[in-house]
């Protein structure tokens, strides 16, 4: 018996050797603090809740990362100081720290934002390995300039197009993945549409988490990254996608520089074993990445790259014109289905449904569907007015001048640059800076010259031997990047080479006059402009109309289909006493999104809610919505508007 004993001792005590073995000698801080479900944009939350699912979040990452590596420590972000992450050699980021420098957010004297500037928690030459959950990579990177930006809030719980021989599925912890063929992401063929390539009805994924908003819409949502440009720097890497609303190559594992994206949303409690064991490789796999940093910083998140002329190109079709008509067509039979279901309901004495009510309302209306030429109008203001309803025109023009876009003016469209199309040299051509450094050194053109050179690259020399000397010391190392801001860049981090120093860029903008802008004005920053007024009805009673209007090539959102995990357009009022809502909210026409069931509204729209009662005073409302295009989403806005009731 003994013996038995002495034997099961020696077992445990080498499966103890063993496991500690297996730790990594890695050390890491957890940044914690978020909670375990979604709080974006939630008009009500149970805080206690909240706090209560933050702190079993962050005990389930501290007991998953001690079993893994030898050195843990847990934190709340309140507590967290850059200085911090020096004794550590990885950060993982899942909550929000406080911040070094405070957002900056100016209004014009109409309420109109006219300088936002977003917080920073890091600071700009922060180079330790950091490892982000989810939309932490937004929070913490955006003032950095992170490639690992919000696309959307809408990642599921698999991943799938993997680089199956990446280091973080190798080792040193076991990923066992078991793939499966599921159904391709129903919205990733609209944008492969757009961008000229097809998608098979399924693809290979494998489980990353075992619970996500689709199976429990209270759950904390993933965050994927916007694939385009991510790749235009040598210091980004794209290692997977995941299920979500946008195209099947939106980045839900990535890296830049020093920063790692893990996109998913789930705590240890809710991984699979394989995806446990590769967030575990994926914290080995950044520690390697100390000292370096982020070389091309995209400081403008929705800045346009060369592919936005492709999804031009085929929105500009007959083909998508058409699409869209049939598309619109398939919803309003939907609709009447709807509508027809609810009259019935309605003369059976049955309660409608909050959607049911507004198609009955009035809040629906079905337009005749627009001639090409309309569609292009409306899409193509500017260039209709030059191409018309020629599709063929607009096909050309898009190829044509390819080489020679550059973003406008507030970098969210694409206009041509009539300086590098004068030169006849692409703009990401490196002989374009070379034959602008000759031109200087010739006197050629010299204005023009340096236009350019100061357009594409962070350097402003003062002689044309200065340029050169640049030129030929670092043209080996130079690389041209979109998302980083159409710039020449030095790959290298040294950060004393000349060429690589946004704060160029900073220096210029404040240099800039502010232009005074219209009430109800709308432009890329401020896609949503929101106003409330009150009216007096004949029969004494009182009607709020609140306006709501909408940037051309945005939406926000009227209802939304289970499919899809964006959020509705809510109202919320706060009325004096003695006054109450009466009927039901009037909304305005809205029209479909996609094949899902989500409606959203665009252009210039009246929500009206009837009021009765003698009481005076302010009255409140409270708007919460999300801002959309057809290829980014703003996080959540709840804005608050008053009017005085007299």
């Amino acid at each position: 018996m003994r013996r038995v004993v002495l034997l099961s001792l020696l077992c445990i005590f080498v499966w103890q050797c063993a496991f500690a073995q297996g730790k990594q000698k890695v050390s890491v801080l957890y940044v914690g603090g978020s909670s375990e479900i979604e709080t974006a944009g939630t008009v009500d939350l149970d805080s206690a809740l909240v706090a209560k699912m933050a702190k079993s979040r962050m005990a389930s990452f501290g007991k998953f990362l001690k079993s893994r590596f030898r050195t843990v420590k847990v934190i709340d972000a309140k507590e967290y100081t850059v200085a911090m992450s020096d004794d550590y050699d990885v950060t993982v980021f899942d909550g929000t720290p406080v911040p070094i420098r405070p957002r900056i957010l100016e209004h014009d004297d109409q309420g109109r934002v006219v300088r936002y500037e977003h917080a920073a928690y890091l600071p700009d030459d922060f180079d330790r390995p950091a490892l982000c959950i989810a939309n932490a990579s937004e929070d913490l990177g955006r003032s950095l300039g992170s490639k690992c930006d919000w696309f959307c809030l809408c990642l599921e719980a698999d991943a799938h197009h993997w680089v199956k021989d990446h280091p973080i599925f190798q080792g040193p912890f076991r990923v066992d993945i078991r793939p499966e063929m599921k159904p391709t992401p129903a919205g990733a063929f609209e944008y492969a549409k757009m961008y000229g390539y097809t998608l098979p009805a399924e693809t290979e994924m494998w489980a990353v988490q075992t619970k996500s908003y689709q199976t429990d819409p209270s759950y904390r949502i993933g965050m994927v990254s916007r694939p385009s440009g991510f790749l235009d720097s040598p210091e980004a890497e794209i290692i997977s996608s995941g299920t979500c609303a946008k195209s099947i190559d939106a980045v839900a594992i990535g890296r830049h520089g020093n920063f790692f994206h893990w996109g998913f949303s789930a705590s240890p409690d809710y991984l699979t074993e394989a995806g446990k064991a590769a967030l575990a490789n994926a914290i080995v796999y950044i520690s390697k990445f100390d000292g370096q940093h982020i070389i091309a910083r995209k400081l403008n998140e929705g800045i346009a790259t060369r592919g936005n002329a492709d999804a031009q190109k085929y929105l500009a079709s007959r083909e998508a014109w058409q699409e869209n008509n049939a598309s619109n067509e398939a919803f309003y039979h939907v609709v009447d289905s709807i509508r027809q279901a609810a009259q019935a309901k309605q003369k059976r004495g049955e309660e409608l449904t909050q959607m049911e009510k507004v198609y009955m309302t009035g809040g629906f209306t079905r337009p005749d569907p627009p001639t090409y030429a309309e569609y292009m109008k409306q899409r193509f203001p500017l260039l209709y007015h030059v191409f018309g309803n020629d599709a063929a025109e607009y096909a050309r023009y898009f190829e044509k001048n390819r080489n020679w876009f550059y973003p406008d003016e507030k970098g969210y469209n694409l206009d041509i640059d009539e300086d590098v199309r004068t030169l006849g040299i692409a703009n990401n051509d490196k002989r374009l800076l070379d034959t602008c450094i000759a031109m200087l050194e010739k006197n050629e053109e010299p204005a023009l010259a340096r236009r350019v050179l100061e357009r594409y690259t962070l350097c402003r020399f003062e002689t044309p031997a200065e340029w050169r000397k640049w030129y030929d010391t670092y043209q080996d190392k130079l690389f041209f990047t979109e998302s980083g801001g159409w710039l020449w860049l030095v790959n290298t981090f040294d950060r004393s080479v000349p060429g690589n120093d946004y704060s160029v860029l900073k220096a210029v903008a404040k240099e800039g006059v502010k232009k005074p802008v219209l009430t109800q004005d709308t432009d890329e920053k401020n896609p949503v402009a929101l106003s409330m007024g009150v009216n007096t009805l004949a029969d004494g009673t009182h009607e709020l109309v609140v306006r709501m209007k909408v940037h051309p090539g945005y939406h926000t959102y009227a209802q939304v289909s289970d499919e899809d995990p964006f959020l509705p357009t809510e109202l919320e009022f706060e009325l004096p006493e003695g006054c109450r809502l009466e009927g039901n909210l009037i909304t305005p026409a809205f029209s479909p999104l996609g094949e899902t069931k989500t409606t959203v509204y665009t252009g210039d729209g009246l929500f009206r809610q009837k009021i009765s009662g003698t009481g005076k005073g302010e009255v409140k409302c409270t708007v919460s919505y999300q801002c959309c295009d057809n290829s980014i989403c703003f996080p959540p806005v709840k804005k608050t508007l008053a009017v005085e009731l007299k």
